[in-house]
């Protein structure tokens, strides 16, 4: 290749569009994404991505499929519990790269095909483990609530790190007497101020707590 000349740019499709709009709404929010946005990003027209997204709708509806592309699905496993609590801390993992779409992962009219094998995927392990049709819905619905509510509230933290969970505590703490609010000081020196601290940590906890109580009734109804 001649100095100063530059890599044919990848052509265009569905899945490039997608995969750049994914990042940005990673970067500034769903919120900053727009057609006029992600053509720049692309270094095109806004008006060529309508060979590939009708709208913006079909553009999310599209982001969203591709999250849930990300998440491993519970195939094959013996052991149901396992299988959710993997396909649990998957979601979790891909929710924490793209908070942006916490709000949207069950928002939308038009699935499409990585979202609804997601979610055949999971039924179908929980009716494989013995689960009622009736007790499969309401596992479901535990399951992803937990996990949809840990990840909002994971996104909303002040900090992302343990160091950075360290600096903002250290802060709240010296803001008043060492006695003023005894059991959160209590609770912030001797677990999160620890070495290795992690609030992501927090999850499994929660997690194992569901399914061992999602065990003991699936045979209930």
């Amino acid at each position: 290749m001649e100095k100063g000349s530059t890599a044919p740019r990848a052509p265009l499709s569905r899945e490039r569009v997608l995969r750049a709009a994914v990042d940005l709404a990673d970067t500034g929010g769903i919120a900053t994404l727009s057609m006029r946005s992600l053509a720049h990003e692309l270094g095109v027209e806004a008006m060529s991505l309508y060979r590939y997204v009708r709208n913006k709708d079909d553009m999310v509806d599209g982001m969203v499929d591709h999250v849930f592309g990300e998440i491993g699905l519970p195939l094959g496993e013996a052991d149901w519990k396992a299988a959710m609590r993997q396909r649990a801390i998957s979601a979790r993992q891909v929710l924490a790269r793209h908070s942006w779409a916490i709000g949207l992962m069950e928002s939308r009219s038009r699935p499409g095909p990585a979202t609804l094998r997601h979610h055949d995927a999971v039924l179908g392990c929980l009716r494989e483990a013995g689960f009622s049709i009736a007790m499969a819905a309401h596992a479901y619905s535990l399951l992803d609530s937990y996990i949809y509510g840990f990840a909002l509230q994971q996104a909303s933290l002040p900090f992302k790190t343990s160091e950075e969970a360290s600096e903002v505590a250290d802060s709240i703490l010296r803001q008043f007497p060492a006695d003023a609010y005894r059991h959160l000081a209590e609770l912030t020196i001797q677990h999160v101020l620890q070495p290795g601290y992690d609030y992501a940590d927090e999850f499994e906890f929660g997690l194992e707590l569901i399914l061992d109580g999602l065990d003991s009734v699936r045979d209930t109804a």
